[in-house]
């Protein structure tokens, strides 16, 4: 099976990528910006006409789209998440090679949940900001297209290679200079919110069984189970050893500090760090309803929050 891959070079794109060369059965062709894709391509801003020439040339049976932006304006956000997706959605319209389409689309197209409720496919969804709105205008370009295509809307991602700038990214930084500095507590603010973690890896496998299954619509990827990032924090220094107290502040401080250099002088005042903030537009609470992953993918999640923040630790504790 010959599958192109886009967006191979980013958090979840890495992962599948190991995945899918893991599997004797598939040729893979990754194509990106940078200069370590297979073949460069900036889907942002090169024409549909251009990749659908690529397309009739390698004649790949799957196209799996990891690639977009989490960050940035409204603007760069529409251009990466949207824009490129449409540039897809037309190249594979107009080439000959009949592929099918797995698009990586997120949670935050669902937006705010009522705390204790899982979220299905058929909610409707409310983007809490830019981003969720961008990806979800990818997602209805993407189910509109007539293409045999299929959307992961995959939650909380996390594990190796969690970005330093993620919540538990930051937390993980914070309690490595803690520990680095000795400092005997850590003071946290904005750990009330509660997500569907699920580990990068666990995605990486629903993305391998969707390109191989007929399943199309949307299909949520995730544990099925919130955690409070406050208990995640805890969790996270049982796991780094870190002996100190943990002290939950009542409120956010006025800027996120998370990661901040300690103070040299002794004397000086060391600031509180911060989770915030939750850029996601979700509110307090999400929690994903997976049973359509498990009918219609034979997939369920193997991976532990514990070993993912093993994993976390072990990456921000090697980081000089």
């Amino acid at each position: 099976m010959r599958v192109l891959l886009l967006g191979a070079t980013g958090f979840i794109g890495r992962f599948v990528a190991d995945r899918l060369l893991a599997d004797p059965a598939v040729h893979l062709t990754a194509l990106g910006r940078r200069d370590d894709s297979d073949v460069r391509f900036d889907l942002a801003n090169g024409s549909p006409g251009a990749l659908t020439r690529f397309l009739d040339a390698v004649h790949p049976g799957v196209v799996i789209n990891c690639a977009g932006a989490t960050r940035g304006g409204a603007r760069e956000l529409t251009r990466h998440n949207t824009v490129a997706v449409a540039t897809v959605c037309e190249a594979l319209r107009r080439s000959r090679c009949g592929a099918r389409m797995v698009q990586v689309g997120c949670a935050s197209e669902y937006g705010p949940s009522q705390p204790g409720s899982s979220t299905a496919e058929d909610a409707l969804p409310r983007p809490g900001g830019p981003y969720g709105v961008s990806k979800l205008a990818a997602t209805e370009l993407v189910l509109g297209s007539g293409l045999d295509a299929i959307v992961l809307r995959v939650f909380s991602p996390v594990g190796p290679g969690t970005p330093a700038g993620s919540p538990l990214g930051r937390l993980a930084e914070a309690m490595r200079r803690a520990m680095q500095s000795g400092d005997p507590e850590l003071k946290l603010g904005g750990l009330g919110v509660q997500r569907d973690f699920v580990d990068v890896r666990d995605v990486a496998r629903a993305v391998h069984a969707a390109s191989l299954s007929a399943a199309q619509g949307v299909v949520n990827i995730g544990t099925g189970r919130a955690v409070r990032l406050r208990d995640a924090a805890s969790l996270l220094a049982r796991v780094a050893g870190y002996t100190g107290a943990l002290h939950e502040l009542d409120g956010p401080p006025p800027r996120p500090v998370i990661g901040a250099q300690r103070a040299d002088s002794p004397g000086d005042h060391v600031p509180p760090v911060t989770a915030q903030p939750y850029p996601d537009g979700c509110g307090a609470w999400q929690q994903a309803d997976v049973r359509t992953a498990r009918d219609r993918l034979g997939w369920r999640p193997r991976i532990n929050l514990e070993e993912s923040l093993a994993d976390i630790w072990m990456e921000a504790a090697c980081r000089i």
